[in-house]
């Protein structure tokens, strides 16, 4: 009881000395943690521990909600993820199910108008998990107000590499000249094609490197690493990060 009247009183602290017109507009999150948070509490199945991580993305949501963060993106399951044990994988992939459909008539999600995006090389995802995504952005897809970006099937080499493909393919059918490649067409064929680059990006569990998330889009984002494991996110640590990076002088590579 004690700690939590203390950690409300720190949420207010910080809080208050927030500046509402500096406040990111987009920050995309690697949820780290939640495998050795499993572990920790005496090996605890570990699905157990993605479905807590759930609960966190749900908080995360609510405070960037608060705060006026408009577009929230994180890192949910990359390529290499698929060689993780089987039974893992295909936890994961029920927790997609469930939590996607779940989405479709989500209050919070529609009161806030949340638009609901999923990046990353969907064709390898099982049919049920394309099918719950396609749900989920189908009911939200008239949605501007905010945004929840999930990288699923991600990684940020093969997103490149695809975008060089899709623009190769338009110059081979003369429909681009090589003059007109630029930074602007290659974000133009990314996944988050339409999406803003992350102004901040936070990773949980004490890593600090970003794992090949969002690698073209995080040239000039700020960066900041957590120890705290995705499970276990507070809003003290949400609101640190958030005025840390209140706190920087944005450079742009200068």
């Amino acid at each position: 009881m004690g700690e939590n009247i203390i950690y409300r009183l720190y949420d207010w602290y910080i809080s208050r000395d927030l500046d509402p017109n500096k406040m990111p507009k987009h920050v995309a999150i690697i949820m780290d943690g939640n495998r050795r948070f499993a572990k920790l509490q005496g090996n605890i199945d570990v699905i157990k521990g993605h479905e807590l991580g759930v609960d966190t993305l749900e908080n995360v949501l609510d405070w960037s909600i608060e705060l006026g963060i408009e577009i929230i993106t994180v890192y949910a399951f990359s390529t290499e993820n698929f060689n993780r044990p089987q039974n893992e994988v295909e936890g994961l992939m029920r927790l997609f199910v469930i939590n996607f459909k779940r989405l479709v008539d989500h209050e919070k999600i529609h009161k806030n108008e949340v638009r609901v995006k999923v990046v990353g090389r969907t064709e390898l995802l099982p049919d049920d998990v394309k099918e719950a995504i396609d749900e989920a952005e189908e009911a939200t897809k008239n949605y501007n107000k905010r945004f929840l970006n999930l990288a699923i099937g991600y990684d940020g080499r093969l997103e490149i590499i695809d975008s060089f493909k899709k623009i190769i393919k338009d110059v081979q059918e003369g429909k681009i000249t090589v003059d007109d490649v630029d930074e602007e067409l290659v974000s133009k064929n990314l996944y988050t094609e339409g999406i803003d680059d992350p102004n901040l990006i936070i990773r949980t569990s004490g890593e600090e490197r970003l794992s090949g998330f969002l690698l073209w889009q995080s040239s000039y984002s700020e960066l900041y690493f957590c120890e705290t494991l995705w499970p276990e996110l507070r809003k003290v640590d949400f609101l640190r990060a958030i005025r840390s990076y209140q706190a920087r002088e944005r450079r742009f590579g200068v």
